[in-house]
């Protein structure tokens, strides 16, 4: 068990050197290898880790999932997201960031990218809010958050990698994820009309629109709508498996921008080059993080952990409160994917152990995974933010996002305490 500690401590002593979580995961798991067995099983647990990576069938999900998102994004289809949710909620004081969350979960559903939600939207909604008199802190943490709801709506990436990992159904993940997103999207709603509340000036109603100008623009997402519906549906009612799903969605979403003529040659190689480069990224992280697992599996650091929980079982809950304040503690220093492979390989047999449901422990973890994506230091999506908005500093984005990491709270405290709102819709999939 000391060895797992030892590499433990060192993981994080290089993730905060920002050393890039993938090499540094993959660098202690091979060290870990090597000194808890022998040097040449470490260099065959590297060949045959990225090997069966490789080759998984069940992975090439994530590929597919991101050419989707990456056609649907080129498809212009976050603008007409976000011109329907503001013919509806734009009238009203905070209704253009109300329409943004709105219109952030509408794409998540499509596209499974928090980092390319809050990319893409923050340039369809960022101008619109500016024109009106919006506070830069409220509209942009309006975008980082919203962009937040990508990695929990369906289909998520995030879900994808947590199923493969546990061999949980990848369909029962997605139904589950599918009422804590909604709740997560009210929540954020809340949030904007709490900041009204207390600061009416940082959002300015915006012009009220006809009920025919609110039809149009409702007409005008019927794109999302068929693809959520064949790529779900398919999934729900059993006629494709989630990566068939994941190809038929691609080829949808392809054959969308198409025909808007959002294609030409050169667009289409750099969707190509973007995919391929995501995917790269995901699949290093991912052996990286299975390496590292490997490693702690041979130190039998798992089932210690299970052996010290078994002295908390009068109080269960006074465990998941504990890896619940782990979570958020790393989040401050990982990146989300990075927090998934790392952990859920250490958490999982105990969570088991205890006799909690593996389907929402799935969705516990990634809705604090999402907390991390907003909260300091790292905040993924506040950076994206800061990249896309160069004349809007960090610190007023993350002044921005406050109000809505505590609506994430009290949504993990409610799907924590109330376990069937991840667990009901799961449980009609077969």
């Amino acid at each position: 068990m000391i060895e797992a500690l030892v590499g433990l401590a060192v993981l994080l002593i290089l993730a905060f050197l920002r050393i890039p979580i993938a090499f540094v995961m993959a660098l202690v798991g091979f060290a870990g290898m090597a000194w808890v067995n022998s040097p040449t099983a470490a260099l065959y647990n590297v060949g045959q880790t990225a090997f069966d990576a490789a080759i998984n069938y069940e992975l090439s999900v994530v590929p597919l999932f991101v050419l989707m998102g990456n056609f649907v994004a080129r498809a212009r289809l976050a603008s007409e997201l976000y011109n329907a949710s503001n013919a509806f909620l734009g009238h009203r004081k905070g209704g253009l960031a109300m329409a943004t969350v709105v219109a952030c979960g509408g794409f998540s559903a499509i596209c499974g990218s928090s980092l390319a939600t809050a990319a893409t939207m923050s340039k369809v909604a960022m101008p619109s809010m500016r024109r009106f008199g919006y506070s830069d802190s409220l509209a942009t943490g309006s975008i980082a958050a919203g962009g937040t709801l990508g990695i929990l709506i369906p289909p998520s990436v995030m879900l994808v990698m947590y199923g493969i990992l546990t061999q949980q159904s990848i369909g029962k993940l997605f139904a589950a994820g599918i009422l804590p997103g909604a709740i997560g999207m009210l929540f954020y709603l809340l949030a904007v009309r709490w900041v009204i509340w207390r600061r009416p000036s940082e959002g300015p109603a915006a012009v009220r629109q006809t009920w025919p100008e609110r039809l149009h623009a409702l007409r005008s997402v019927w794109g999302v709508l068929v693809l959520f519906i064949v790529v779900m549906g398919g999934i729900y009612g059993g006629v494709f498996s989630p990566t068939e799903a994941a190809g038929i969605g691609a080829l949808g979403s392809f054959l969308f921008a198409l025909f808007r003529g959002a294609l030409s040659w050169r667009v289409l190689l750099d969707i190509l080059e973007e995919s391929v480069a995501t995917t790269a990224m995901l699949f290093a992280v991912l052996i990286g993080a299975l390496l590292f697992a490997n490693f702690i599996n041979l130190t039998d650091f798992p089932q210690a952990l299970v052996q010290i929980s078994m002295q908390f079982q009068d109080t269960p809950w006074l465990v998941i409160a504990s890896i619940l304040v782990i979570y958020i503690l790393l989040g401050c220093v990982f990146e989300s994917m990075s927090m998934i492979l790392l952990t859920v390989p250490i958490f999982y047999p105990l969570i088991l152990q205890m006799g909690y449901d593996p389907i929402w422990f799935g969705i516990v973890v990634v809705v604090v995974t999402e907390i991390s994506l907003i909260t300091p230091p790292v905040g993924l999506n506040v950076f994206v933010l800061r990249g896309v908005l160069p004349d809007v500093s960090t610190g007023t984005i993350f002044k921005g996002v406050t109000p809505f990491w505590v609506a994430d709270i009290f949504r993990l405290s409610l799907i924590v305490l109330v376990p069937w709102i991840s667990t009901w819709l799961a449980s009609y999939v077969a």
